[in-house]
């Protein structure tokens, strides 16, 4: 969620409302299982790499401009992630103050994972309501930060209710990031890919003050993960 944060998508309506209810589970079972999902995947998940692809598009003023950035992502369990610039194509304004930003939020956030991840220790979590996404059930949980950070985020979860990761997020930052923008609203999806739960898509529109709209997108595309190919499929 860190480069998401730099930069609101629709929101959107169930994909399957007659997906099968989940068993009931009071909110802290619900985290608790999430946290040990997230456990696990942390220990198997060992290596991939992925090709990125960043776009963000500015509307306003009688102005369209769209800044393009293809980057190469390597995740290792020992070293973490790294990342390589392989194209941009665009407006180099808007790759330099966005898109290489949001890189560099992603770096900065690794640094201290413990201070951005999806715990108690940061977030306040209530019951929201159930729901079918993309043929799965799934819990909802409104999540608020305790600390007001700008890696944080407000707003919903959605938990798949077998595995326990999660497949949804819609929020808006615990902190506006620039005073330039009004709070942007995001949406971060993922899905199985292989045996893990990988990003697939994050999407931000926000309104920017002296007029104009700009909406941020990263495409995780595909992932090679232990020398087996798979495709993040991002839902549209």
């Amino acid at each position: 969620m860190a480069a998401g944060l730099v930069l609101l998508a629709g929101v959107g309506r169930p994909e399957n409302p007659n997906t099968a209810l989940p068993p009931t589970l009071a909110v802290p079972e619900i985290v608790d299982q999430m946290l040990r999902h997230n456990r696990a995947q942390a220990e198997q998940l060992k290596h991939y790499q992925e090709l990125r692809h960043y776009q963000v598009q500015y509307k306003g003023f009688s102005a369209n401009l769209v800044g393009k950035m293809d980057v190469s992502v390597t995740f290792d369990a020992a070293s973490g992630k790294s990342f390589r610039i392989v194209s941009q194509s665009g407006s180099k304004l808007l790759c330099d103050k966005i898109l290489k930003k949001a890189v560099d939020s992603e770096v900065e956030a690794a640094r201290d994972q413990s201070a951005t991840a999806l715990t108690p220790a940061n977030y306040k979590f209530e019951f929201a309501g159930t729901e079918g996404v993309d043929g799965r059930s799934a819990y909802i949980l409104t999540v608020a930060p305790i600390t007001d950070s700008k890696f944080l985020y407000k707003g919903k979860i959605w938990v798949d209710a077998a595995d326990f990761a999660v497949v949804r997020i819609k929020a808006e930052p615990a902190k506006n990031p620039s005073f330039w923008i009004q709070r942007p609203q995001i949406t971060f999806t993922s899905t199985k890919t292989g045996d893990f739960w990988l990003p697939t898509s994050n999407r931000s529109e926000t309104k920017v003050r002296v007029g104009g709209t700009a909406v941020f997108t990263i495409d995780y595309g595909t992932y090679q993960i232990d020398g087996i190919a798979s495709q993040a499929t991002a839902a549209r």
